[in-house]
């Protein structure tokens, strides 16, 4: 199990190109088996929930090939089997996202439940409910949802709560479906409408993504034929690097991202006191040598403050100057990083689901176990401002939602490495 070791007090300089986005790279990996003919996913982050994704459809016997710039070609007429395994899905909850898909095209699905999430509750009776309502006849036995329907029919759903997997599921289930589908309260994230994009190309008939109501009318076939879809930027990744430059004073430029996705983030950053300077595919960020002031905020559903942004805010503020107070209202489970933040110096008092965050001039170095992505990601950006050496461990973590996050960093100027355990 690698380890990093990161050597803080160096500001952030220069220019980084940002990676597809994995999640909307997971739904749309899964969407490719509603094609009856070859398509090409391009833009798709070297990241490991991406490897355990082809790996998922390789067993199924879907055949996937790879060339050097990581475009993916999947083609679906090889496949053998409906099974989704615990094996798999219990390190991927995204996992999941098969079962819509399989359903609607084949008829049948067997996908494990994916289990606990370190971050907090996830269940997915929101999708079971939904597929159950299009016609779907689905039994839970021994830890697998196990689900038929000779065709899937349009119908109307109301979820309960925002879910983001959940509506990427209904959506692709609905595609094949015979009639309109209307899903109402559905999740607005750009990865959602990212999908919907994605099967208009291979001719689904969607509208309304990007909104809470979304509207699928339902075709017999779907094709990529010629097809070759490039996955949109990583906001999360783009927000992650415009951090680490805010918390030590640097000037950074990102290239190949949309900074429309970001408007939440950028607005705090700016009002933590950084120059912000955007195009349509670039943002770049100058603190001038500055320290960042602190900022409060509360994470909510698209298009507020996202919570996948949250732990990194939490660094920000522990280096602050003044209080800033975060609340996390999506996840019930997600300020595992406070406490290792602690060991660094990091003054957070923590009120059920609010952290209370006073600001200090530095922190100091001390080993720290990463507990989710996100979470890891924030120690990594304390370890940059922290005086003497870091080491973050359990960075497994990191690599499933982050491209040689080291290589990335050391780019900027960064003093970090990675080591094997």
């Amino acid at each position: 199990m690698d380890k990093l070791i990161i050597t803080g007090g160096n500001p952030l300089h220069g220019e980084l190109r940002i990676s597809g986005a994995k999640n909307a790279a997971l739904p749309i990996l899964a969407a490719a088996l509603l094609s009856e003919t070859p398509i090409v996913i391009g833009n798709v982050p070297h990241l490991q929930d991406i490897t355990t994704t082809m790996e998922l459809l390789g067993r199924m016997g879907v055949h996937l090939v790879v060339d050097e710039k990581l475009n993916i070609e999947i083609d679906t007429g090889t496949i053998t089997n409906f099974f989704a395994p615990y094996e798999l899905v219990r390190t991927m909850r995204a996992s999941i996202l098969v079962l819509g898909p399989l359903l609607s095209r084949f008829g049948k699905a067997e996908v494990s439940l994916p289990g606990g999430c370190a971050i907090g509750s996830r269940p997915v009776n929101l999708h079971l409910q939904g597929l159950a309502a299009m016609g779907a006849d689905i039994h839970v036995r021994n830890g697998y949802i196990h689900a038929e329907a000779k065709r899937l029919r349009g119908c109307r759903i109301v979820l309960d709560m925002v879910t983001v997997t959940g509506t990427e599921n209904l959506v692709m289930a609905a595609a094949l479906a015979d009639g309109t589908t209307l899903i109402e309260n559905a999740a607005r994230e750009p990865e959602v409408v990212d999908l919907a994009n994605f099967l208009n190309a291979m001719g689904a008939k969607i509208h309304g993504a990007g909104t809470d109501i979304i509207e699928i009318e339902g075709v017999t076939a779907l094709s990529g034929q010629g097809a070759h879809y490039s996955i949109l930027p990583d906001r999360i990744e783009t927000g992650t690097y415009l951090v680490a430059a805010a918390m030590t004073g640097g000037k950074v430029r990102l290239k190949n991202t949309r900074p429309d996705l970001l408007d939440a983030v950028l607005f705090k950053l700016k009002e933590a006191g950084a120059d912000i300077t955007t195009t349509d595919s670039t943002i770049e960020l100058d603190m001038h040598g500055r320290r960042p002031l602190s900022v409060s905020l509360r994470t909510a559903p698209y298009p507020a403050f996202p919570t996948d942004m949250q732990a990194q805010f939490t660094a920000m503020n522990s280096v602050a100057d003044g209080v800033g107070v975060i609340t996390e209202t999506v996840f019930e489970n997600r300020f595992m990083h406070v406490q290792e933040m602690q060991r660094m110096g990091a003054d957070i008092a923590l009120e059920s689901n609010t952290a209370i965050i006073r600001g200090r001039q530095g922190l100091t170095a001390a080993p720290v176990m990463a507990t989710d992505l996100r979470a890891s990601a924030s120690l990594v950006l304390a370890g940059l401002v922290a005086e003497g050496q870091t080491v973050v461990d359990r960075i497994y973590h990191i690599d499933r939602g982050y491209e040689c996050i080291e290589e990335k960093l050391s780019q900027l100027g960064a003093e970090i490495r990675r080591v094997p355990h």
